[in-house]
This record gives structure tokens, sequence and C-alpha cells, in this order.
């Protein structure tokens, strides 16, 4: 092809001058509305910044974050003092946020789906308590269920002396929950390295045994393989670390108070149960949509071959119905997360307590209201990849 031909079809798309392509001016107008709404945008936010300089608000100035906290942290997750500065405080009102979100996004999942599935039981009882469940945590709001399990169930316990015992053993009372748990030892680190080295290995197998069953046709058991490595080499690795990784404490009444074992604040249980127990609901509905979408034959072809109402559940039912459930999964476990701003409410340290009592001390509402904002926003488009990720590899391809 000559030069001139070329150029004669970079200048002309089917014949037509570049000034009246339709799609070339389509590309212009949008690059030109572009331009102008970031730089409207830039002299906008340029003028705001330079004014609140000079008034001396310093919307971008972060120095004070070095500065001594000078308030406490019930219950922090790391060794924290008052003396310590604003910026170590904000990281662990953000650790106490995501131990929360964490926690709350596995117990609600858990809780909704076994609640979709007694929705969609025969039985008439269990059909109309989820039911009955369902409707009612759905219609109040999170902030008044708050209220109520802080100072309407926490609040009302006995004090610590006469501590309800349940099995376990589990102490309940005003001062919260008290169970017995683990600390780690001295050789908890190198055990932790046939943990990881187990997961890896579990999952290569898996993965080779799997390729080969597909291939020659002969059962590898992927699966029970994969499940056997997964436990048997830290079970391995407990007795050749030496020490044991872990060791039980057990809590114990002391003169004020439990010692010892795992202590879960009222505050945080009131937080955590009304949080897992709202979003449990709306989960709920989101999996008793997804196993209604699959088509009833699909059921019927299962039974017919011999699975019972597990496999036919497992291999068949959740399969398919993934693809409905995960999608609007993301958007509970998102609001789960946001909605933890509320922990407020019931006093519990978290990412925007810390910022209110920040505000408070140091004055600098802007930068502590955009650190907030960019935190809760870092964790939300964090949770979207990853849940995006899974819901990519699930998804049916058409061809």
């Amino acid at each position: 092809m000559s030069r001139t031909s070329f150029t004669t079809r970079i200048l002309y798309r089917k014949g037509v001058p570049l000034w009246r392509d339709v799609v070339v001016l389509q590309w212009a107008a949008q690059i030109g509305s572009a331009v102008l709404v970031i730089g409207f945008l830039g002299f906008f936010l340029d003028n705001v910044i330079r004014a609140a300089e000079i008034k001396g608000l310093g919307l971008l100035s972060y120095g004070f974050l070095g500065e001594a906290a000078g308030f406490p942290l019930p219950e922090a997750v790391l060794e924290y003092d008052p003396s310590l500065p604003f910026g170590y405080a904000f990281l662990i009102g953000l650790l106490h946020t995501l131990k929360v979100s964490l926690v709350g996004i596995v117990l609600a999942t858990i809780l909704g789906t076994i609640t979709a599935l007694a929705r969609l039981s025969t039985n008439w009882l269990v059909n109309k308590i989820a039911s009955l469940y369902i409707e009612i945590i759905r219609n109040v709001p999170l902030a008044v269920q708050l209220v109520f399990w802080y100072f309407a169930v926490f609040q009302q316990l006995p004090p610590v002396e006469e501590s309800i015992t349940l099995p376990g053993p589990i102490y309940v009372s005003q001062r919260g929950l008290n169970m017995i748990w683990v600390d780690p030892t001295a050789t908890f680190g190198t055990w932790v390295m046939f943990v990881v080295a187990a997961v890896v290995l579990a999952f290569v197998l898996h993965r080779v045994l799997l390729g080969y069953q597909f291939r020659t046709g002969r059962s590898t058991y992927p699966l029970a393989t994969a499940f056997a490595t997964l436990v048997a080499l830290p079970i391995v690795g407990w007795f050749l670390v030496g020490a044991s990784p872990l060791s039980l404490t057990v809590p114990e009444m002391g003169k004020f108070n439990f010692t010892g074992g795992l202590t879960l604040t009222p505050e945080f249980t009131a937080l955590l149960a009304g949080l897992v127990i709202y979003t449990g609901s709306f989960i709920a509905e989101v999996v008793r949509a997804g196993i209604q979408s699959v088509s009833r034959g699909q059921f019927e072809a299962a039974r017919a071959l011999g699975l019972s109402p597990l496999q036919v559940l497992r291999l068949v039912v959740l399969p398919q119905a993934l693809r409905v459930i995960v999608p609007p999964l993301i958007s509970q476990y998102l609001n789960l997360t946001k909605n933890s701003s509320l922990a407020v409410i019931v006093g519990y340290p978290d990412l925007f307590f810390v910022g209110r009592t920040t505000i408070n001390q140091a004055g600098r509402a802007v930068p502590v209201f955009i650190l907030v904002m960019a935190c809760y926003l870092a964790m939300s488009l964090l949770t979207s990849l990853i849940m995006n990720v899974y819901n990519r590899r699930i998804r049916l391809v058409e061809r």
C-alpha cells in the first residue's frame, strides 16, 4: 500500500472527511466535555483549598496525626497509650472496624444461609419462624436494634459476680462474654509455616488431580486428597515443632472481673449481634431467591440419579444458584461494612468513633472526614474486587 493511499484512509473513513465524520465528532465532543469538567473541578478545588489555607483551616494538612492523641481507647487490639499519636489511634479504629466487619460477614452469611433453607423447608413451623424473623428484622432500623441489644439485653444481664454460666464454659454478664481461648506460644510462628505449606500443597494437589481425572476419566479423589493434606500436615507440624504452639486459657473469676480466656465486651457483642442478625435477614432472602431460580427439573433429575437431598443441594443447586446469589450478596457485605459506623451508638471504638474523637481533640474536621471516607471507600472497593473476581469464576459462559 502506497503512502498516499494510507494517508487517504486515515483522513477519510468510508469517503467521509474527518470534520464531517459522526464518530470523530462524538469523540471530540466527549474529550472536550471531559477537559471542561476536569478543568472546572480543578479550578473549584484550587480556590477552596486556597481560601481554607488563608483562613488557617488547613484542609490538606495532616501534621496533627503525629501529635499525642490524649484519649483512651478501650479494648484496643494493639498496645495503646493516650500519649501515642492520632495516627496510631486512627489505625486502631480501622482495625476495630475490620475486625467486626470480617467476623460479621462470616456469621451473617452462615445465619442467612441457614435461615434461607429454613424458609424453603416444607415443615410449617420452621418455615413460619424463618419468615417471621425475616419480616420483623428487615423492617426495623438497625440503629433501633443496636440500642435494643445494648441497653435492653446486655445492660440488663446480672453483674459479673452472678454471671450466667453456659456450656463451654461461657460466662455472660454485664461485662460481656468470657470464654475459653487459645494463646500462641514461642513455637506458634514455626507451626504457621506448616499450615501455610498445607494450604499451598492442598491447592496444588487438588488442581493436579482434578486435571488428571478430567483427562483420563479415572477417579483420583481430588477433594478428599486435598482435605487430608490440609489436615494432616498441620498435625504433623504440631508434633515436630516441639512444644505446643497454642496454649489453652480458661477464664477465672478474680477480685473484680474474669482473668484469662477471651473477653468480648458488651459494646462489641451488641454491635456484632445487631449487624449479624440484621444483615442475615437480607442475605436469607438473597440465598432463597438464588435457590428458587434453579429450575425444578434440576431437582427432579438429581433425585432421579439417586442423589441425597444434601448432595442435590451441594452438587447441583448451589453451583447454579451462586451465579444469582453472589452479585446482590456483594451489596449486603458492603452494607454491613458501612453500617458498622453505627458503632458510635453503643460506644464501640471503631473508625468513625476514633475520627469523631479526633475532631473534638484536634479540631481538624475536614482532614479527618477525608481519611474516614477514604478508609471506608478502600474497604468497600477491596470487598467488591474480591467478590467480583469470585463472581467471574463461577458465572455461566455462553457459547
